[in-house]
């Protein structure tokens, strides 16, 4: 079949299309189109737009259209706040919407949003005229179904992965050409307290479970102890760098899944550039519509499914703040209820929510209460395992009473006196006869 061609115009002219009014989506994580973010905001200082509404999961990279001089200019609508736009997300110069991650989907496909202009970045087009979304496919591929433009930066730089991540040319009005290398996440390596939370949660993990976690020091803590488990899966909403010593080893091969039998399911992607190569033209890599990885009746369908989630704060009821700190906003709902949901139906399957019993400051992440104006992410009702460096508990059937008690064990010893304290003081003097 003859070369695939097409016709590129400058990122300046690309984003004449965006007019005042509009909504424009980017892609994720590191396919935000960086080119066109700079030629977009470019027509801002000049005066002509306003009033342009910019949606997005987390991105990396810069993210100048939340600025204070964009004020009525550009305004950030975005269904995570990550940590580029964390600052003016919580100056109220930026926005955020509140949303699970399965269904960021439904808000272009069933028009709760309008997609005016989408703007993502591809892989060259193979001979057949398919691009790839290559590590964001999440939200975006709906946008583009529903937008009136989509401009696509290609970019050699970009991995084709497969999956939902093909698309036909067709699919794309207007075309830029740009060589910028992908954005790496570059994450630290795991302290004491993070090793001790994932050996905890590596010790509730067996031999053929479908594993979904994030990105973080956490997650790469609960791979570093995975290296003697066999046939592991992964179904999740995204991976990064954690996971590639356990494919090499064998340990993860997906033989147990129930769908997508052999590979791994993702929707979007952060990492190194070790991760972009591997997904590159990688049969074993699916990356799938956000619609499908994260919709809790599909991710069950596999057994032994393992959801490991962190949070903010947890109260003594097992309630689970993610987005806020107080009523600053931090992150986002994510996809963690999706996964909660979808694990605790899965058979044999095990939701887990892991994190640090104290801040950095020292500070108990545990209390009696959550702060006031933080909001409640995964409820009580859908708690099961919590697990901190002290220990892993599973609330799952427990009393208020019984869950107070087990939460306390795995707070910092130096917190546990006041928490029984205001446990005593919340439930009577009953509380004290609570056994585990």
């Amino acid at each position: 079949m003859a070369l695939i061609n097409y016709k590129t115009v400058t990122p300046d002219e690309a984003v004449k299309v965006i007019k005042s009014g509009d909504h424009v989506h980017l892609s994720s994580v590191a396919s935000a189109p960086q080119c066109l973010i700079e030629a977009m905001c470019r027509r801002g200082d000049a005066g002509e737009l306003k009033d342009v509404h910019i949606h997005h999961l987390h991105t990396e990279g810069p993210a100048p259209y939340t600025e204070p001089r964009y004020e009525g200019v550009f305004q950030h609508d975005a269904f995570f706040v990550g940590g580029n736009v964390r600052k003016n997300v919580q100056a109220g110069y930026a926005d955020y919407i509140p949303i699970f991650l399965s269904e960021t989907q439904r808000l272009y496909r069933e028009g709760y949003i309008k997609c005016n202009v989408a703007m993502i970045q591809v892989c060259p087009p193979d001979q057949h005229g398919f691009v790839s979304l290559r590590t964001s496919v999440d939200a975006t591929l709906a946008a583009i179904e529903t937008a009136d433009y989509v401009i696509a930066v290609i970019n050699k730089n970009v991995p084709r992965s497969l999956g939902d991540a093909l698309i036909p040319m067709s699919m794309i009005d207007i075309f830029v050409e740009d060589e910028t290398p992908l954005e790496p996440a570059h994450f630290s390596e795991p302290n004491e307290i993070e090793t001790a939370i994932g050996k905890n949660c590596a010790a509730l993990i067996e031999d053929g479970a479908c594993l979904q976690m994030g990105i973080g020091a956490i997650p790469n803590a609960v791979l570093a102890q995975l290296g003697n488990h066999k046939n592991l899966g992964i179904h999740t909403e995204m991976f990064a760098d954690g996971v590639l010593q356990l494919v090499e080893k064998g340990v993860i091969n997906g033989a147990n899944k129930k769908i997508d039998k052999g590979q791994m399911v993702s929707t979007f992607l952060m990492g190194s550039q070790k991760v972009y190569d591997f997904i590159d033209n990688n049969p074993m890599v699916k990356m799938m519509d956000v619609g499908y990885t994260n919709d809790p009746f599909i991710i069950c369908q596999n057994d032994k499914v393992t959801a490991i989630n962190s949070a903010l704060q947890v109260d003594l009821t097992g309630q689970v703040c993610v987005d806020s700190l107080g009523t600053k906003f931090y992150s986002g709902v994510g996809g963690q209820v999706d996964f909660v949901y979808g694990a605790s139906r899965s058979k044999g399957g095990k939701s887990i929510i892991a994190m640090p019993s104290v801040t950095n400051k020292g500070v108990s992440k545990i209390s009696n209460v959550l702060t006031s104006g933080a909001g409640v992410v995964t409820t009580r009702n859908h708690m099961h395992w919590f697990v901190t460096e002290y220990g892993a508990v599973n609330l799952y059937g427990k009393t208020l009473q019984e869950r107070a008690k087990l939460i306390i064990s795995v707070a910092h010893p130096d917190h546990r006196e006041e928490l029984e304290r205001q446990a005593f003081e919340r439930y009577g003097s009953h509380f004290r006869f609570v056994t585990k």
